[in-house]
């Protein structure tokens, strides 16, 4: 679940839009999205391992800070990640039904929910298959196209400037390490293995990604990187090359069923502990999967794929996971002495990262991030006075 929640369509087309923003820069852009990236993983591994339960950061902030940073930190996690469902399906629908995009995208929300209801399992199942299949294809085009990597070239334009927005965009293609922490009830001794799975996995996927950058960059170098529409295609041996499209559509769909399976976890979590109506925290007893939460997160994605642009999707999308991170490294900093495995600066550092990437994203992220933050703000004042009035 967390290489297939990584290992997404950000995988093969992020490099692009990267490339134009930071130009011959882009090596330090993969290198702080990458640094930001453990950090943060480092610190939900640290949480996890004294709290091994579903919700996340949500269940983090409540028990360090107090409710209403917890309660935020499960807003962010819910609006995001719903955001990210919408578009991820959005983008999907277009690559396999250009002419009936929004049908697809509904399509596919119907059945990656209908997948989770069924049990943790049934989602570990389809995450291998489709994490097998991406990753194999990744490795061989990339073995295939190393003949022709000549010197790493970057002497292109460079764009100081352009150099956090564009860690930014590299961050989120594999910002799916910490999907993991979200469904701690549902792992069999979560303490031990939460922390090695959220760590390791994210170590493995930036050596991919790394080994991606490099070939791209020494292949087309950063100048025609910026202009590629699809990156791996441009790079991909022959007979390789007509099949990118397909599995990167492919590794949307593995994106998908992980961001389902979190945001139905977490709203689970959050409805347990009365911060969201009750009837979202019901587990099936045979499958031991939040049904109605799951049904409740897919039709809200539904609602947004049919109502939103995906480019609002996306920019809700960002500003708001990193947001939820920044609520983790605060969380942490509020952590007893005793359960500390990390230095202090760690979470510091995370923090600051976190904040400064979400400072320099789009101002169309940053303006929809605020509009988030304050209706999170809101929808906790409306909750408090209601549970006052009662």
């Amino acid at each position: 679940i967390g290489v297939a929640s990584m290992v997404g369509a950000g995988a093969f087309y992020v490099w692009a839009p990267a490339a134009s923003l930071a130009g011959s820069l882009l090596w330090v852009s993969l290198i702080l999205a990458g640094a930001i990236a453990l950090l943060n993983a480092l610190v939900m591994a640290q949480l996890t391992i004294h709290n091994a339960v579903s919700g996340g950061a949500y269940r983090y902030g409540q028990k360090y800070i107090g409710p209403k940073a917890g309660f935020l930190a499960g807003w962010f996690f819910l609006v995001g990640k719903t955001a990210s469902a919408a578009a991820i399906s959005a983008i999907a629908g277009r690559y396999l039904w250009p002419e009936n995009p929004t049908l697809v995208a509904v399509g596919l929300l119907v059945v990656f929910a209908a997948a989770n209801i069924s049990g943790l399992r049934t989602t570990a199942a389809i995450s291998l298959l489709i994490a097998v299949i991406v990753v194999g294809f990744l490795i061989t085009t990339l073995v295939g196209a190393s003949s022709g990597v000549s010197s790493l070239d970057f002497s292109g334009d460079a764009s100081a400037w352009g150099v956090l927005p564009a860690a930014g965009l590299i961050f989120f293609a594999f910002a799916g390490y910490a999907r993991m922490a979200t469904l701690g009830e549902e792992v069999t001794n979560p303490v031990t293995v939460l922390p090695r799975v959220i760590v390791f996995t994210l170590l493995g996927v930036l050596v991919l990604y790394g080994a991606i950058a490099l070939v791209l960059v020494g292949s087309l170098g950063t100048d025609a990187l910026a202009l590629s529409e699809a990156p791996l295609a441009d790079i991909a041996p022959t007979p390789l090359a007509p099949w990118v499209i397909a599995v990167a559509a492919l590794a949307s769909l593995g994106s998908l069923a992980a961001v389902l399976a979190g945001l139905s976890r977490t709203s689970m979590a959050m409805a347990q502990h009365g911060d969201l109506p009750s009837t979202l925290g019901v587990v099936w007893g045979r499958t031991s999967s939040p049904a109605i939460a799951e049904m409740t997160m897919a039709l809200g994605a539904i609602v947004a794929v049919v109502l939103v642009d995906p480019i609002w999707l996306v920019g809700a999308s960002s500003s708001a996971v990193l947001s939820y991170y920044a609520i983790a490294h605060a969380a942490a900093l509020k952590q007893p002495e005793a359960e500390r495995i990390l230095p202090v600066f760690v979470p510091w550092l995370g923090l600051v990262g976190c904040v400064s990437l979400v400072a320099t994203l789009p101002w169309p992220s940053v303006v929809t991030g605020g509009v988030i933050f304050v209706l999170g703000l809101v929808v906790w004042s409306l909750k408090n006075n209601r549970t006052l009035n009662h």
